[in-house]
């Protein structure tokens, strides 16, 4: 049997970091919405760092599912069958930061750069590579966590 790493430290430190983001007085609308996630249509796709990967992977998991497969029409493969993300609590920061027009647009960058910088520190203490695409930084999470 396969030992993996136990990586609830980073994890907390993940939801910290949402936690945070949560209580800054940004308004925005995001009642699961799911414009954004159609990253064919958008032609935006959320980066991740290895931490947000590793708790994106355990919403994966806790959805019942052991892999991603792609979405036929290029949309988030973390959508469900009834088109909302199945991992909503667990969605990346990107996701949580809405470049989606119709929850608010995009967050200014200075009122998130510090939360930014605190995944990235994370990011290296990990040992990960920088920010990634979701559908590969999410299918290695769920690699690592086994």
């Amino acid at each position: 049997m396969r030992s993996t790493p136990d990586h609830s430290a980073a994890l907390d430190e993940v939801r910290a970091i949402y936690a945070e983001l949560e209580k800054r007085p940004l308004d925005r609308q995001c009642v699961a919405r799911a414009q954004c996630c159609h990253f064919r249509l958008t032609g935006k796709t959320p980066m991740l760092t290895l931490g947000e990967a590793l708790l994106a992977a355990r919403g994966v998991r806790a959805a019942g599912r052991k892999k991603l497969t792609p979405h036929p029409d290029g949309a988030c493969p973390m959508l469900g069958r009834d088109g909302r993300c199945a991992i909503y609590q667990h969605r990346p920061f990107g996701c949580r930061t809405h470049f989606c027009q119709a929850a608010g647009g995009v967050y200014p960058r200075r009122h998130i750069a510090d939360l930014i910088q605190r995944l990235e520190a994370l990011d290296e203490k990990l040992g990960g590579d920088g920010p990634r695409a979701l559908e590969g930084a999410v299918s290695d999470a769920l690699a690592r966590i086994g």
